[in-house]
């Protein structure tokens, strides 16, 4: 693994970690997780195996200790370890599609559903938090997707940008 790399993608996670800190809550302190967006641009430029645990588990662990939801550390880092993998799959089996931004904005998109789903799943049925799951879909995760995506359209071809301008050996900058 190139050190590089390594600190591109600290520097992705911790660009997330400060859109998480910065962002207000709504509704009873949810807030749109911006580490998602951070951890899906990480997988696209390093799709591998390794990298993508990394983004996995770090996204995960920093997410679940700033969370402000009851009991919301273990189901971040399962979210989004999970969903690091999945997207990570998608963005391999579906690579012509996912290069270009529109098809990288739906994945990613498709990616918080995900994460929001399991996150949700895991916090209310595995530990039994007594809030309602459809409820909480509709008025947190369907609005954290459409600010993610919109986060995603603009952060995106910045970071491509500054890859292209630097010697860094990506995937997308080929």
């Amino acid at each position: 693994m190139n050190t590089k790399n390594l600190v591109l993608m600290a520097l992705l996670v911790a660009v997330g970690a400060a859109l998480y800190l910065v962002i207000p809550g709504y509704g009873n302190g949810m807030k749109p997780d911006f580490m998602l967006t951070m951890m899906f641009i990480g997988i696209f430029l390093f799709p591998d195996r390794r990298s993508v645990f990394l983004l996995g588990v770090t996204t995960g662990v920093i997410s679940g200790i700033f969370s402000s939801f009851p009991g919301g550390f273990l189901p971040n880092v399962i979210d989004k370890f999970i969903t690091a993998f999945v997207i990570y799959a998608a963005f391999v089996t579906l690579k012509n599609i996912s290069k270009h931004l529109i098809g990288a904005t739906v994945l990613a998109g498709l990616g918080t559903i995900l994460s929001g789903t399991i996150f949700l799943s895991i916090a209310i049925f595995v530990l039994g938090v007594n809030l309602p799951f459809f409820a909480l879909f509709l008025t947190v995760v369907l609005p954290a997707v459409a600010m993610n995506c919109i986060a995603f359209v603009i952060i995106y071809p910045i970071i491509l940008g500054l890859v292209k301008r630097t010697n860094f050996k990506t995937a997308l900058s080929s």
